[in-house]
């Protein structure tokens, strides 16, 4: 329990003590000199905000698209790269590399790469004959746009988790079923998958947390735009920010951490329940 006790401290002061206090200044009208206790007036005033419907619905979709492309393109890459396969380690380090930089520099560069007349990404489309659409200015594609942008960045984390699981799952398996006749997709399927589990739990529930509260790469590509098409719950309340509603931002904060949680905690104890089913 002593060894505990650092770690503890850590925990209560730099989690529990923050938002303790978060919620209690969600409920007042503050400023960094002064507060004024209002009760529950910020939530009311922020679930009457007509564009938080809209915004919660692209969270959600942000997260899914983000999280499933993250997974099925982490589980592929970490399979391809504990193969063996020429200048592995360069490979490993070009697919964590993105993970490295900056979001915001990530966000600025696409912003340009997307750009619909001057982008480098639509100027290659036309050397082929094909009119690049506006990835970033369609109201249909912003927010796909923004998410595949994520994924490109986020996918080396992922990718680490799962080379961890699959270099802990013994040979014997893979060997005994090859002298069983096994095929490649019943490898995959009967040993890689189950077996890379815990892994998989990680990875979902990261990048679902991550995908939840992603703000950095919506916010300097499109900035919730164009119109809201692309405003996401962290987009609104850093508006409420902006516009000096401190006390408002801090209950939309409140929210995003009871929306994360409720998601969160339900996905991980399915996960865990399936395991042990397992």
């Amino acid at each position: 329990m002593w060894f505990l006790l650092p770690g503890g401290g850590l925990l209560v002061l730099l989690f529990v003590v923050p938002t303790a206090t978060s919620f209690y200044f969600s409920l007042t009208r503050w400023t960094l000199f002064d507060s004024t206790f209002i009760g529950l007036e910020n939530y009311v005033t922020f679930f009457q905000d007509p564009q938080l419907f809209g915004s919660f619905v692209h969270t959600l979709v942000y997260a899914v698209i983000t999280s499933v492309g993250k997974v099925v393109a982490g589980l592929a890459l970490a399979i391809l790269l504990n193969g063996r396969i020429i200048a592995r380690g360069y490979l490993r380090a070009v697919v964590f590399f993105p993970v490295l930089v900056s979001a915001v520099g990530v966000g600025i560069t696409f912003k340009v790469l997307f750009d619909p007349f001057d982008g480098l990404i639509n100027r290659a489309l036309g050397v082929v004959g094909i009119d690049g659409p506006g990835w970033l200015t369609n109201p249909d594609l912003a927010l796909a746009s923004v998410a595949m942008v994520d994924i490109w960045k986020g996918v080396g984390v992922s990718t680490l988790i799962f080379m961890a699981g699959l270099v802990a799952i013994p040979r014997d398996y893979y060997e005994s079923a090859h002298i069983d006749g096994a095929t490649d997709w019943q490898l995959f399927r009967f040993i890689t998958l189950p077996l890379v589990g815990p892994a998989t739990m990680t990875v979902v529930i990261l990048n679902v947390i991550s995908g939840l509260r992603s703000f950095e790469l919506i916010w300097t590509m499109t900035g919730g735009g164009p119109g809201f098409t692309s405003d996401v719950l962290a987009s609104v309340i850093y508006k409420k920010y902006q516009a000096g509603l401190y006390g408002l931002s801090t209950a939309g904060n409140v929210v995003m951490f009871v929306v994360v949680a409720a998601i969160t905690i339900p996905l991980y104890r399915w996960f865990r329940r399936r395991e042990v089913a397992q």
